[in-house]
């Protein structure tokens, strides 16, 4: 029985962890494989602001499950102390008293290991694969490995293949670029996302696809409208046009759920409503769509604002809330309501006036149903006729009035 094993931070697990392990269990055909993430790497911390243990467990867990026949080991973030070797080998070799035990290593940790702790240990209680990268010089591999052959009796084996050359420092920084995506397994990089690790945002186009799939297609152009017209309208206003879009794709996320269903999502998310929004389906999505958007994409609290404020709006709403309330309001797709080219006009001209004659909209058309209007609406409307008598704006007119 052979049984393989690849050690390291993790941190996070990437595409070329991924390449090496499955190119060694192609040529080695182990019977088992394991990444192991260490807990206190022995020849370097850990960078800062890295994730607690358990969430790089998590992520390799989901990268070994790319690999065939693989799987994640937490025996070193079980220990306690620096994660060495040796400890880990001595490990694997009493679950497996009778197997080949294969350390996969990098060419610069082959050439290194003798400065490793008890390296002897490792070498009498396992067996080397180090890849041969094109850039390596394969006489300075082959002479390490036969300095290690006659000293320690140790069993070296060299792969073939050009290992995918990808570095984890520059994974984190690429991270909060909303980059680094293609460096990463699909589900790893959600898993970062909806923890929001490393200072994370989501790639736009990641985002897009998987926010879409909850909703109807004939929903995704009004989607699309609204994080066009925010983007615009952020950089109109000094707001972060990526945060806008961000909180528009997933503004509607949970439109499309049924009264029953969103009534389910409130018991989840613990999502106490009063009588007016137990009474009025439209307005449960805004309610919903901000805890569902956050358990899912992680979401951070100004977006998480933005989306929850977008269909009644309220009083003293950041910018960013009234970007995105105004964006759905006006995006290109709307068509057919009275008012809607003074609101757009309104929206690039003062904030506080768009937000007003918009509140003062709303508040029409719900009373033109006979139904009631939610108080935070009806508060919001005084809050910013009050703001423009301060400023001495006259409100907007619209036909309708």
């Amino acid at each position: 029985m052979r049984v393989l094993i690849y050690g390291g931070s993790f941190n996070p697990p990437h595409i070329g962890h991924i390449h090496a392990v499955r190119q060694a269990v192609e040529q080695l055909r182990p019977e088992r494989a394991f990444l192991i993430p260490a807990a206190m790497p022995p020849h370097k911390r850990l960078a800062a602001g890295s994730p607690a243990p358990e969430d790089r467990l998590a992520m390799t867990r989901l990268a070994a499950a790319e690999a065939p026949d693989c799987e994640a080991l937490d025996i070193e973030l079980a220990r306690t102390g620096p994660s060495y070797t040796s400890d880990t080998l001595r490990q694997i070799r009493a679950r497996y008293p009778r197997a080949e035990i294969v350390f996969l290593v990098g060419t610069d940790m082959l050439l290194t290991l003798e400065s490793w702790h008890e390296p002897a240990e490792i070498l009498s209680l396992a067996s080397l694969a180090v890849f041969a990268r094109e850039r390596d010089s394969g006489a300075e591999i082959e002479a390490g490995a036969a300095r290690l052959r006659e000293q320690y009796g140790a069993t070296v084996y060299v792969l073939t293949g050009e290992p995918e050359e990808v570095s984890s420092t520059r994974v984190r920084e690429l991270l909060p670029e909303r980059q680094g995506r293609e460096l990463l397994p699909e589900a790893v990089y959600g898993y970062i996302i909806q923890k929001r690790l490393y200072g994370a945002r989501p790639d736009f186009d990641w985002l897009r696809e998987k926010a879409y799939a909850y909703l109807k297609p004939s929903r995704v152009p009004h989607v699309r409208g609204t994080e066009t017209e925010a983007r615009t309208l952020a950089a109109r206003w000094g707001v972060d046009p990526a945060d806008a879009a961000e909180a528009a794709i997933v503004h509607d996320i949970t439109k499309n759920r049924t009264y029953e269903e969103q009534l389910c999502l409130c018991e989840k998310y613990g999502i106490i409503l009063d009588d007016c929004q137990r009474e009025s389906e439209k307005l449960l999505h805004a309610i919903t769509g901000c805890c569902f958007a956050r358990e899912h994409f992680g979401i951070p609290e100004d977006i998480f604002q933005a989306v929850r404020w977008h269909t009644t709006g309220r009083p003293g709403m950041t910018d960013l809330e009234r970007v995105v309330y105004l964006a759905d309001y006006i995006e290109p797709g709307r068509s057919g309501f009275s008012g809607l080219a003074e609101l757009r006009k309104t929206a690039y001209e003062d904030l506080d006036a768009a937000m007003e004659l918009a509140l003062r909209m709303s508040l029409a058309e719900v009373r033109g149903k006979g139904r009631q209007p939610h108080k935070d609406s009806v508060g919001a409307q005084r809050y910013y006729a009050r703001r423009l008598k301060e400023k001495g704006v006259p409100p907007v007119p619209w036909a309708a009035e």
